[in-house]
Protein backbone atom coordinates (compact mmCIF):
# COMPACT_ATOMS: atom_id res chain seq x y z
CA UNK A 1 0.00 0.00 0.00
CA UNK A 2 0.92 3.11 -0.91
CA UNK A 3 1.35 5.61 1.50
CA UNK A 4 1.30 9.65 1.42
CA UNK A 5 3.20 11.76 3.95
CA UNK A 6 1.63 13.03 7.35
CA UNK A 7 2.37 15.30 9.62
CA UNK A 8 4.02 14.16 12.83
CA UNK A 9 1.91 12.84 15.07
CA UNK A 10 -0.40 11.80 12.24
CA UNK A 11 -1.23 8.12 11.70
CA UNK A 12 -2.81 5.86 8.77
CA UNK A 13 -5.66 3.05 9.83
CA UNK A 14 -6.21 1.13 6.91
CA UNK A 15 -8.82 -0.95 5.14
CA UNK A 16 -6.35 -3.11 3.71
CA UNK A 17 -8.20 -5.56 1.86
CA UNK A 18 -7.92 -4.87 -2.29
CA UNK A 19 -8.00 -8.08 -3.82
CA UNK A 20 -11.68 -8.04 -2.25
CA UNK A 21 -12.61 -4.41 -2.80
CA UNK A 22 -11.43 -3.58 0.55
CA UNK A 23 -14.18 -5.26 1.68
CA UNK A 24 -14.92 -5.47 5.89
CA UNK A 25 -14.26 -8.40 6.51
CA UNK A 26 -13.81 -9.69 10.46
CA UNK A 27 -10.34 -9.70 9.96
CA UNK A 28 -10.25 -6.25 8.71
CA UNK A 29 -13.07 -5.04 11.35
CA UNK A 30 -10.77 -6.62 14.26
CA UNK A 31 -7.32 -5.20 12.78
CA UNK A 32 -9.64 -1.81 12.57
CA UNK A 33 -10.62 -2.01 16.04
CA UNK A 34 -7.17 -2.83 17.19
CA UNK A 35 -5.40 -0.26 15.30
CA UNK A 36 -7.93 2.70 16.89
CA UNK A 37 -7.14 0.91 20.63
CA UNK A 38 -3.59 0.93 20.08
CA UNK A 39 -3.35 4.65 19.22
CA UNK A 40 -5.51 5.26 22.15
CA UNK A 41 -3.03 3.27 25.07
CA UNK A 42 -0.46 4.52 26.88
CA UNK A 43 2.83 3.19 26.60
CA UNK A 44 3.38 0.53 29.34
CA UNK A 45 -0.61 0.31 29.99
CA UNK A 46 -3.02 -2.41 28.52
CA UNK A 47 -6.28 -0.14 28.59
CA UNK A 48 -7.49 2.29 25.63
CA UNK A 49 -8.55 5.98 27.00
CA UNK A 50 -11.37 6.66 25.17
CA UNK A 51 -13.70 9.07 25.67
CA UNK A 52 -16.09 8.62 28.07
CA UNK A 53 -20.23 7.23 27.49
CA UNK A 54 -22.12 10.21 25.45
CA UNK A 55 -24.67 10.55 28.49
CA UNK A 56 -24.89 14.57 30.11
CA UNK A 57 -25.05 13.27 33.66
CA UNK A 58 -21.22 12.09 33.31
CA UNK A 59 -20.34 15.79 32.97
CA UNK A 60 -21.00 15.94 37.00
CA UNK A 61 -19.56 13.01 37.70
CA UNK A 62 -16.04 13.83 35.66
CA UNK A 63 -16.45 17.67 36.71
CA UNK A 64 -18.36 17.58 40.16
CA UNK A 65 -18.67 20.52 42.38
CA UNK A 66 -16.55 20.10 45.41
CA UNK A 67 -18.70 19.01 48.36
CA UNK A 68 -17.47 18.73 51.80
CA UNK A 69 -17.53 15.05 52.79
CA UNK A 70 -18.90 13.92 49.87
CA UNK A 71 -16.53 11.41 47.76
CA UNK A 72 -16.37 11.84 43.96
CA UNK A 73 -17.54 9.58 41.59
CA UNK A 74 -15.17 7.00 40.38
CA UNK A 75 -15.66 8.52 36.91
CA UNK A 76 -13.39 11.38 38.50
CA UNK A 77 -10.28 9.43 39.05
CA UNK A 78 -10.89 7.72 35.27
CA UNK A 79 -11.24 10.13 33.40
CA UNK A 80 -8.43 12.47 35.40
CA UNK A 81 -6.53 12.55 31.95
CA UNK A 82 -9.81 14.00 30.03
CA UNK A 83 -9.55 17.34 32.66
CA UNK A 84 -6.35 17.52 33.71
CA UNK A 85 -3.54 18.81 31.70
CA UNK A 86 -0.85 17.48 33.35
CA UNK A 87 -2.41 14.28 33.58
CA UNK A 88 -3.20 14.33 29.60
CA UNK A 89 0.53 15.20 28.45
CA UNK A 90 1.87 12.25 30.76
CA UNK A 91 -0.37 9.47 30.07
CA UNK A 92 -0.85 10.51 26.18
CA UNK A 93 1.99 13.06 25.40
CA UNK A 94 3.52 10.44 23.07
CA UNK A 95 0.18 9.20 20.94
CA UNK A 96 -1.05 10.21 17.76
CA UNK A 97 -3.32 13.39 17.77
CA UNK A 98 -5.03 12.08 14.78
CA UNK A 99 -5.79 9.26 12.66
CA UNK A 100 -6.47 9.64 9.27
CA UNK A 101 -9.40 6.04 7.82
CA UNK A 102 -7.52 4.97 4.38
CA UNK A 103 -7.74 2.65 1.62
CA UNK A 104 -6.28 2.41 -1.87
CA UNK A 105 -7.87 1.59 -5.34
CA UNK A 106 -11.01 2.56 -7.13
CA UNK A 107 -13.09 1.17 -4.21
CA UNK A 108 -12.89 2.51 -0.42
CA UNK A 109 -14.76 -0.31 0.71
CA UNK A 110 -17.48 -2.52 -0.54
CA UNK A 111 -18.75 -3.12 2.64
CA UNK A 112 -19.58 -6.92 4.32
CA UNK A 113 -17.90 -9.39 2.21
CA UNK A 114 -20.54 -11.22 1.35
CA UNK A 115 -18.40 -14.58 0.39
CA UNK A 116 -17.78 -14.95 4.31
CA UNK A 117 -18.40 -18.27 5.76
CA UNK A 118 -20.79 -16.26 8.49
CA UNK A 119 -23.16 -15.56 5.96
CA UNK A 120 -23.67 -18.67 4.51
CA UNK A 121 -26.89 -20.11 4.75
CA UNK A 122 -25.69 -23.49 5.94
CA UNK A 123 -24.61 -22.31 9.26
CA UNK A 124 -26.78 -23.80 12.00
CA UNK A 125 -26.75 -20.58 14.07
CA UNK A 126 -26.63 -16.84 13.90
CA UNK A 127 -23.56 -16.45 16.08
CA UNK A 128 -21.10 -15.95 13.66
CA UNK A 129 -23.10 -13.22 11.55
CA UNK A 130 -24.01 -11.78 14.57
CA UNK A 131 -20.55 -11.36 15.53
CA UNK A 132 -19.72 -9.70 12.18
CA UNK A 133 -22.47 -7.07 12.54
CA UNK A 134 -21.48 -6.33 16.01
CA UNK A 135 -18.09 -5.61 14.96
CA UNK A 136 -18.87 -3.57 12.45
CA UNK A 137 -20.49 -1.44 15.21
CA UNK A 138 -17.54 -1.86 17.59
CA UNK A 139 -15.65 0.17 15.09
CA UNK A 140 -17.93 2.79 14.86
CA UNK A 141 -18.41 3.12 18.33
CA UNK A 142 -14.24 3.59 18.80
CA UNK A 143 -14.58 5.60 16.38
CA UNK A 144 -16.73 8.09 17.89
CA UNK A 145 -15.16 7.47 21.30
CA UNK A 146 -11.39 8.17 20.16
CA UNK A 147 -10.43 11.09 21.85
CA UNK A 148 -8.40 12.06 18.98
CA UNK A 149 -10.31 13.21 15.68
CA UNK A 150 -10.41 10.06 12.74
CA UNK A 151 -10.27 11.71 9.64
CA UNK A 152 -11.75 9.82 6.28
CA UNK A 153 -9.65 10.36 3.31
CA UNK A 154 -12.70 8.81 0.53
CA UNK A 155 -10.93 7.95 -2.99
CA UNK A 156 -13.70 5.83 -4.20
CA UNK A 157 -16.74 3.61 -4.35
CA UNK A 158 -18.09 3.71 -0.45
CA UNK A 159 -21.12 0.82 -0.31
CA UNK A 160 -22.71 -0.18 2.17
CA UNK A 161 -20.86 -1.06 5.74
CA UNK A 162 -18.06 0.89 3.28
CA UNK A 163 -20.29 3.89 3.01
CA UNK A 164 -21.36 3.64 7.11
CA UNK A 165 -17.76 3.20 8.03
CA UNK A 166 -16.54 6.18 6.09
CA UNK A 167 -19.70 8.69 7.18
CA UNK A 168 -18.41 7.55 10.84
CA UNK A 169 -15.49 9.55 10.59
CA UNK A 170 -15.64 13.07 12.26
CA UNK A 171 -13.99 14.60 9.75
CA UNK A 172 -14.80 12.98 5.95
CA UNK A 173 -13.33 14.27 3.19
CA UNK A 174 -13.96 13.11 -0.52
CA UNK A 175 -13.28 12.99 -4.21
CA UNK A 176 -16.17 14.77 -5.28
CA UNK A 177 -16.57 12.11 -8.06
CA UNK A 178 -16.66 9.40 -5.12
CA UNK A 179 -19.97 7.77 -4.96
CA UNK A 180 -21.93 6.57 -2.01
CA UNK A 181 -24.69 3.38 -2.32
CA UNK A 182 -26.67 1.34 0.09
CA UNK A 183 -27.06 -1.66 -2.59
CA UNK A 184 -28.86 -4.05 0.02
CA UNK A 185 -31.96 -3.94 -1.57
CA UNK A 186 -31.06 -4.81 -4.98
CA UNK A 187 -29.64 -8.51 -3.30
CA UNK A 188 -32.31 -8.46 -0.94
CA UNK A 189 -30.55 -8.08 2.11
CA UNK A 190 -31.37 -4.04 3.53
CA UNK A 191 -28.46 -2.09 4.31
CA UNK A 192 -30.57 -1.91 7.71
CA UNK A 193 -27.09 -1.31 9.94
CA UNK A 194 -25.37 1.06 7.45
CA UNK A 195 -28.81 3.23 7.62
CA UNK A 196 -27.73 3.93 10.86
CA UNK A 197 -25.17 6.15 10.20
CA UNK A 198 -26.07 7.78 7.11
CA UNK A 199 -29.52 8.34 8.23
CA UNK A 200 -28.27 10.38 11.35
CA UNK A 201 -25.89 12.42 8.54
CA UNK A 202 -27.48 12.96 5.80
CA UNK A 203 -31.17 13.01 7.03
CA UNK A 204 -34.07 10.23 7.54
CA UNK A 205 -35.88 11.29 3.97
CA UNK A 206 -31.81 11.32 2.31
CA UNK A 207 -31.42 8.19 2.64
CA UNK A 208 -34.47 6.71 3.07
CA UNK A 209 -34.41 6.99 -0.92
CA UNK A 210 -30.55 5.73 -0.88
CA UNK A 211 -32.02 2.74 1.32
CA UNK A 212 -34.82 1.93 -0.92
CA UNK A 213 -33.91 2.70 -4.43
CA UNK A 214 -29.74 1.43 -4.28
CA UNK A 215 -28.84 4.50 -6.20
CA UNK A 216 -25.31 5.43 -6.02
CA UNK A 217 -24.84 9.28 -4.93
CA UNK A 218 -21.83 11.15 -5.66
CA UNK A 219 -19.83 12.69 -2.93
CA UNK A 220 -20.45 16.54 -3.98
CA UNK A 221 -24.47 15.22 -4.40
CA UNK A 222 -24.94 14.81 -0.84
CA UNK A 223 -26.76 17.10 1.80
CA UNK A 224 -25.63 19.64 3.67
CA UNK A 225 -21.71 19.65 3.25
CA UNK A 226 -21.99 16.58 5.35
CA UNK A 227 -18.39 15.77 3.17
CA UNK A 228 -15.55 17.83 2.96
CA UNK A 229 -15.62 17.23 -1.12
CA UNK A 230 -12.05 18.02 -3.45
CA UNK A 231 -12.08 17.68 -7.34
CA UNK A 232 -9.21 15.27 -7.92
CA UNK A 233 -6.90 12.85 -5.60
CA UNK A 234 -4.17 15.22 -5.28
CA UNK A 235 -6.40 17.43 -3.59
CA UNK A 236 -7.39 14.90 -1.42
CA UNK A 237 -4.24 14.38 -0.35
CA UNK A 238 -3.31 18.14 0.55
CA UNK A 239 -6.70 18.61 2.00
CA UNK A 240 -6.14 15.48 4.52
CA UNK A 241 -2.38 16.84 5.26
CA UNK A 242 -3.38 20.15 5.76
CA UNK A 243 -6.99 18.68 8.58
CA UNK A 244 -4.49 16.66 10.30
CA UNK A 245 -1.87 19.24 10.53
CA UNK A 246 -4.37 21.68 11.92
CA UNK A 247 -5.84 19.18 14.95
CA UNK A 248 -1.89 18.48 15.86
CA UNK A 249 -1.39 22.51 15.99
CA UNK A 250 -4.26 22.76 18.32
CA UNK A 251 -4.58 21.49 21.91
CA UNK A 252 -5.38 17.91 22.01
CA UNK A 253 -7.09 18.03 25.26
CA UNK A 254 -8.99 20.62 24.21
CA UNK A 255 -9.95 18.14 20.74
CA UNK A 256 -11.06 15.53 22.95
CA UNK A 257 -13.20 17.22 25.52
CA UNK A 258 -14.53 19.74 22.69
CA UNK A 259 -15.38 16.56 20.88
CA UNK A 260 -17.05 14.25 23.68
CA UNK A 261 -19.17 17.63 24.30
CA UNK A 262 -20.29 18.37 20.66
CA UNK A 263 -21.76 14.71 20.01
CA UNK A 264 -23.66 15.18 23.54
CA UNK A 265 -25.37 18.54 22.15
CA UNK A 266 -25.80 17.42 19.22
CA UNK A 267 -28.00 14.65 20.18
CA UNK A 268 -30.05 16.69 22.87
CA UNK A 269 -33.28 17.22 22.33
CA UNK A 270 -35.39 20.39 22.09
CA UNK A 271 -36.87 19.68 25.54
CA UNK A 272 -33.25 19.20 26.63
CA UNK A 273 -33.78 15.32 26.27
CA UNK A 274 -31.88 12.97 24.61
CA UNK A 275 -33.80 11.29 21.71
CA UNK A 276 -34.84 8.10 23.12
CA UNK A 277 -33.32 8.97 26.31
CA UNK A 278 -30.45 7.68 25.71
CA UNK A 279 -27.71 9.89 23.95
CA UNK A 280 -24.98 7.30 22.98
CA UNK A 281 -27.76 6.35 20.25
CA UNK A 282 -24.92 5.26 17.60
CA UNK A 283 -23.74 1.91 19.33
CA UNK A 284 -27.12 1.29 20.35
CA UNK A 285 -28.79 1.81 16.78
CA UNK A 286 -26.02 -0.52 15.19
CA UNK A 287 -26.39 -2.98 17.92
CA UNK A 288 -30.07 -3.10 16.85
CA UNK A 289 -29.57 -2.85 13.10
CA UNK A 290 -26.86 -5.64 13.40
CA UNK A 291 -29.42 -7.99 14.81
CA UNK A 292 -32.18 -7.30 12.22
CA UNK A 293 -29.61 -8.15 9.50
CA UNK A 294 -28.18 -11.15 11.15
CA UNK A 295 -31.88 -12.15 10.75
CA UNK A 296 -32.25 -11.30 7.04
CA UNK A 297 -29.14 -12.80 6.14
CA UNK A 298 -30.76 -16.39 7.03
CA UNK A 299 -33.90 -15.45 4.51
CA UNK A 300 -34.38 -17.22 1.44
CA UNK A 301 -34.74 -13.65 -0.59
CA UNK A 302 -31.24 -13.16 0.87
CA UNK A 303 -29.55 -16.26 0.04
CA UNK A 304 -30.66 -15.69 -3.91
CA UNK A 305 -29.75 -12.05 -4.02
CA UNK A 306 -26.04 -13.06 -1.75
CA UNK A 307 -25.60 -16.18 -4.25
CA UNK A 308 -26.55 -14.20 -7.80
CA UNK A 309 -24.23 -11.57 -6.61
CA UNK A 310 -21.45 -13.84 -6.08
CA UNK A 311 -22.37 -15.97 -9.40
CA UNK A 312 -22.38 -12.67 -10.88
CA UNK A 313 -25.86 -12.51 -12.18
CA UNK A 314 -29.35 -10.91 -11.59
CA UNK A 315 -30.98 -12.59 -8.68
CA UNK A 316 -34.94 -14.33 -9.42
CA UNK A 317 -37.27 -13.30 -6.55
CA UNK A 318 -39.81 -15.50 -5.58
CA UNK A 319 -43.40 -13.90 -4.11
CA UNK A 320 -42.38 -10.75 -5.97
Amino acid sequence: MSLRRLPARAVYININNPERRNALSLKVLDNLCAEIEKYNTPPGETQALLLPGFQPQYLRSIFPKRVKGKQPSPLHAKYKWLRDGEEWQRRRGELPRVLILRSEGPVFSSGHDLAEPALDSNSSDFDDTRNLFRRCADVMALIRRSPIPVVGAIQGLATAAGAQLALATDLPVAVASAEFQLPGMSIGLPCTSPSTILSRKLGAAFTYRMFALAERVRADELPGGVVDTVPNEAALEKRVFDIADKIIQSSGQAQAMGKWAYWIQALIGPQGGSRGDVIDEYYLAGKWAAEAMTVHTRSDIAQEGRKAFLEKRDPVWHGR
